[in-house]
């Protein structure tokens, strides 16, 4: 996942793992307190004033709470320092939870379409729905909106992947509440349609979601480069090292929120072996330093010899 406001990375704070945890934790607290409270107040009103789509959206909300749980257990484990069994550290069970907050958000929205679709086949069976639903549903859609802004913030500031999905999570759940606003007002203005209508577009707005975030986690599981505006902020730094006349074959692979990248470095043929490795040192140094990298491997060339020793690298298909 790309943060796209970041101008640079010399100009932001990289932050440690546990500094990211607990970020994590207080906001997916404040995400748990406020997802509890709604999900309950949106189920009942919505049995109590007979609306499809307040019922929906309630359990949309009820699935948050799991992801919220997911987090913080993705969050713990992810902090945890390399071992022998996991030399690059545990930064990948992040994306695993992004693929399984994906996964759920499309068991949500299947579910939500099915009962959508159940209930438009018997239009006459649709009930009138109560004035309280549409209290209940402006509600959510304030909490909702402000719980998605309050997580994004600390999400982008901490560049945390996982918290950006989860607090896009939280405004899909604002999106809702709003398409099951309209719904229910359409209800109350004597079209009871509106109200099942209203639920099928929330369902095809979460498997939409899901779908999305599945995809993502997948393609990053599977040793996804970063884009190329950060590769290029990286090659950058390497070149700037003393003693790099050249560089090239960067590349680089997504673990978690974190980076492994290799890197040819090009240096003056005539340095002893100390030097030119006092060289890579000092490259590794400033690019860890500088970037969410969380290793860099280093090979060097002689400058200006052609490098016989790797095939180029294909360019990426298109998605």
């Amino acid at each position: 996942m790309n943060f796209s406001d970041r101008a640079d990375d010399t100009e932001h704070p990289i932050f440690t793992a546990q500094e990211r945890l607990r970020a994590a934790r207080r906001i997916t607290w404040v995400s748990v307190a406020v997802n509890l409270c709604l999900t309950v107040v949106q189920i009942a009103a919505g049995v109590f004033s007979k609306s499809q789509a307040l019922i929906a959206d309630g359990i949309h909300t009820l699935s948050d709470l799991v992801s919220d749980f997911v987090v913080l257990v993705a969050g713990h484990h992810a902090s945890k320092d390399a071992d022998a069994g996991h030399p690059y550290g545990h930064h990948r069970f992040e994306t695993a939870a992004s693929l399984v907050l994906g996964l759920l958000l499309l068991g949500v929205g299947v579910g939500m379409l099915w009962s959508a679709v159940d209930k438009l086949q018997t239009p006459t069976a649709i009930a009138q729905v109560h004035p309280l639903a549409l209290w209940v549903a402006g509600g959510a859609l304030v909490s909702k909106e402000l719980l998605f802004r309050y997580m994004l913030a600390v999400a982008k500031r901490v560049k945390s992947s996982m918290l950006v999905a989860n607090a896009w999570h939280a405004r899909s759940d604002a999106a809702s509440s709003l398409v099951v606003g309209v719904g229910i007002v359409g209800n109350l203005m004597g079209y009871p349609i509106l109200d099942p209508i209203a639920a099928l577009v929330v369902g095809l707005m979460v498997t939409r979601m899901g779908w999305g975030f599945t995809w993502n986690a997948l393609h990053d599981l599977m040793d996804r480069a970063v884009d190329e505006a950060e590769v290029s902020a990286i090659r950058q730094t390497l070149l700037q090292t003393p003693g790099v006349m050249g560089v090239h074959e960067v590349r680089t692979r997504k673990m978690g929120d974190m980076i492994a990248v290799d890197a040819h470095l090009e240096v003056r043929a005539d340095l002893t072996v100390e030097a030119a490795h006092d060289i890579a040192v000092d490259a590794r140094e400033r690019v860890v330093q500088r970037h969410r990298v969380l290793d860099l491997m280093t090979h060097l060339d002689p400058w200006t010899k052609p490098d016989r020793d790797h095939a180029p690298v294909a360019e990426p298909h298109a998605h």
